[in-house]
Order: structure tokens, then C-alpha cells, then sequence
């Protein structure tokens, strides 16, 4: 899974992407691609999940391109732990998605193979996404 080697801070603040992505917005490496319609935190397992799911309809066959990278830490507490007691222990890594966002690309395949992977793919992530192409 995806999760970075190195952080300045070790816990964020909680905050949720609002509004419209200003970058990231076109397909720009393959032909198509899978864009969010809503904005959402997508954590590295759904991103992992959603690449597997690309890469097994793909077999040998095109490149695949992941635009996001889980860098946000999501942190829990315990079960059954008191209220209060500071903030929980980091929990796993989530990447902040904003409406607009290409979230992978793919090239080197037809369009209608590439429409079916990417929407296996959206089906794994927890955000509302549209098939686009370049």
C-alpha cells in the first residue's frame, strides 16, 4: 500500500476538500481517464483496491497512470476508550480528492476496454467518478 517515508507532521488536522480541484483537472500522460465528481478523502487501501482492479481487467495490455498519493494521516482511537485523553495514533493514510480530480490514467488500450477498467475501478473508491477521455 501506498504511505509516505517521511512526514513533517506526524497527525493533521481533520479537513475535508471543498470546492473544485484547480489542478490536476485534465488528463495529461494517457489517452483516458477516471475523474471525481465529488470531493472526499480516498484512503491508499480504496487507491490500492482500485489499481488492482485496473491492472487485472488490463492483464499485459496498456499503462496505467496514478494521479493522487495518499499523504493525509487519519488518526482512531481504541475501542472502547474514555473520551478524552488527546488525539488517537494514526490509523493509515488517505489522499484529499477534490471534485474535478483525475484520479488515474490509462493509454495503449481501446476505449472501451479502458471504459470498463476504469469504471471496476470507480466502483472500488468512495467517491462518484466519470470516465473522460483526453
Amino acid at each position: 500500500m501506498l504511505f509516505p517515508k517521511k512526514v513533517k507532521h506526524r497527525k493533521h488536522r481533520k479537513k475535508v476538500p471543498k470546492g473544485p480541484a484547480r489542478k490536476g483537472c485534465f488528463v495529461n500522460f494517457g489517452s483516458y481517464g477516471l475523474k471525481a465528481e465529488q470531493g472526499g478523502l480516498v484512503s491508499a487501501r480504496q487507491i490500492e483496491a482500485a489499481r488492482r482492479a485496473i491492472i487485472r481487467y488490463l492483464r499485459k495490455g496498456g499503462k496505467m497512470w496514478i494521479r493522487v498519493f495518499p499523504d493525509r494521516p487519519v488518526t482512531r482511537k481504541g475501542q472502547e476508550v474514555p473520551m478524552g485523553g488527546g488525539k488517537g495514533a494514526v490509523d493509515h493514510y488517505a489522499a484529499p480528492v477534490k471534485s474535478g480530480r483525475v484520479i488515474f490514467e490509462i493509454d495503449g488500450i481501446p476505449e472501451e476496454k479502458a471504459k470498463e477498467a476504469l469504471r471496476k475501478a470507480g466502483d472500488k473508491l468512495p467517491v462518484k467518478c466519470k470516465f473522460v477521455r483526453k
